[in-house]
């Protein structure tokens, strides 16, 4: 053998070792893309391939988590939802915690979502469409914080975009008392337990206080 030959076995022996390396890196990442987060259910069908960077996140609360969760996850564009608690000052809420009301903490559900097939302005005209956002559930007035109507937002635009459609949907003249839906920067979203994740979707027979308004 020619010492040529040997140096080429050894270059190509480390090029295979560092493809297969890098081929199984590319594997577990999509793995773990196709599991998804803990507490969340990708949509069915929705692709995983592309690490999904084009995805963007929304965050909404009105009313109980279940039924606002049922009527947005079947959105075409929406690829995952997930219940949860945010907006409240106590880490680590549970529902018992926060259904006292004391946590500060609103019911809401995270949406990741395609803005290639779906806009955030679509969005959030499925969200005001499907909840009361008049209904004054705040500290103050002794109703349960936790169902208040609010609106997350992840960056300036949706701040932007959110702001302009609550405006459009008061000066509309549909609802007769005024849109009190709160609009604030989203922070640290905790998923709610396991038994809360796609309830409605599980259990089609049980209570929801969400009813679509045309």
């Amino acid at each position: 053998m020619t010492s040529f030959d040997s140096g080429f076995k050894v270059v190509y022996s480390s090029a295979m070792r560092e493809l297969a390396r890098t081929t199984s890196a590319a594997a577990v990442l999509i793995a773990v893309l196709a599991i998804g987060s803990p507490g969340g259910k990708l949509t069915a069908g929705a692709s995983t391939a592309g690490a999904s960077a084009h995805y963007e996140t929304a965050t909404f609360a009105g009313g109980c988590f279940w039924g606002l969760q049922e009527s947005l996850r079947h959105i075409p564009g929406v690829i995952k939802t997930t219940v949860g608690y945010t907006g409240g000052s106590m880490p680590n809420p549970t529902y018992e915690t926060v259904r006292t009301g004391k946590t500060g903490h609103a019911e809401a559900v995270q949406v990741i979502f395609d803005p290639a097939q779906l806009s955030y302005e679509k969005l959030l005209d499925h969200f005001f469409r499907n909840h009361d956002p008049t209904s004054p559930r705040h500290h103050t007035d002794g109703l349960k914080v936790q169902y208040r109507s609010a609106i997350f937002y992840h960056s300036e635009e949706q701040h932007r975009i959110a702001e302009r459609v609550k405006a459009e949907i008061g000066q509309s003249g549909k609802w007769s008392n005024p849109v009190v839906t709160e609009i604030t920067p989203a922070t640290e979203f905790y998923p709610a337990e396991t038994c809360h994740q796609d309830y409605r979707e599980r259990n089609s027979a049980a209570h929801t206080c969400h009813v679509r308004w045309n």
